[in-house]
């Protein structure tokens, strides 16, 4: 069922536990990762980035994930990824996406609090949710989400507590030491910089670039504030080296990566620790 995550991350947080957020760029991934989560009887963020349109573009984009979520009987949220164009978010919003994301963590605090606002005060005129980034999570040399390699910029809990007040966000996300795309070592995450954070804020806390963070740094995230985690990475990898395997037909190779994309979703579902999820109503 298509869904908003205002409930799921209240749930979320009153139990400790983070939901999966997985991009998906054709039919294909969005179907194995509703039907996974279906399997599983366990809530999902299907997650499209606007840095993939030139792979699918946002109307196809929008008319898949409503179709797979609505197949399903788990909540999906249909959720847009790191958007930075306020007329593509405005025109997911318009197509039904349930869940947007602003970024203008490159941006001045006050230029990314005054871009923030705008699409918060927009979005929910139509009750869609907005998530907002303070702080920059940058990339690795490898990077599958449109980013060059750059660098994080650590978030204050100063400059949260101004961005969250100020603008209104329904979740946001920080930056605690963790990069998109593959790791060449292992991060280390300042959960010190999340304990104080989640501490002193009331809104959800998401985590970007939790790929290859390790398991049980992604499982004390989980437990310590994240409720939404990001993990396109490790899911494309893992099918890329199943589709190494020797395939005698194209239908082969489907089952190769499919076997891939639900092998790592079902792990990190373990690894958040993600309970099932009833919807009221």
């Amino acid at each position: 069922m298509l869904v908003s995550s205002k409930e799921l991350f209240h749930i979320a947080d009153k139990n400790n536990f983070a939901i999966p957020a997985t991009n998906f760029i054709d039919g294909l991934t969005a179907k194995v990762y509703t039907e996974t989560a279906e399997s599983l009887g366990l809530p999902l963020i299907l997650a499209y980035a606007e840095s993939h349109k030139d792979y699918l573009g946002l109307e196809e984009a929008a008319w898949l994930g409503k179709h797979y979520a609505e197949k399903t009987s788990v909540p999906i949220v249909l959720h847009l990824d790191h958007g930075s164009d306020p007329a593509f978010i405005k025109e997911a919003i318009r197509l039904g996406f349930t869940s947007v994301m602003i970024d203008g963590s490159s941006l001045p605090l006050e230029d990314n609090i005054q871009l923030t606002k705008t699409i918060v005060d927009y979005a929910h005129q139509y009750g869609v949710v907005v998530e907002g980034e303070i702080g920059h999570v940058g990339s690795n040399t490898v990077s599958y989400e449109g980013e060059s390699d750059d660098q994080s910029q650590y978030t204050t809990l100063n400059e949260a507590t101004v961005f969250s007040q100020s603008t209104g966000v329904d979740s946001l996300a920080i930056s605690i030491g963790t990069a998109h795309g593959e790791y060449t070592g292992k991060p280390e995450i300042n959960f010190e910089r999340l304990n104080e954070i989640n501490g002193a804020l009331s809104v959800p806390l998401v985590l970007h670039g939790g790929s290859s963070t390790g398991d049980e740094n992604l499982k004390r995230c989980a437990r310590e504030g994240m409720r939404k985690i990001n993990i396109f990475t490790d899911l494309i990898v893992a099918a890329h080296k199943e589709a190494q395997i020797k395939t005698p037909h194209y239908m082969a190779l489907r089952d190769n990566l499919e076997r891939g994309f639900k092998d790592v979703l079902t792990h990190y579902y373990q690894v958040f620790e993600t309970q099932p999820i009833e919807m009221k109503g």
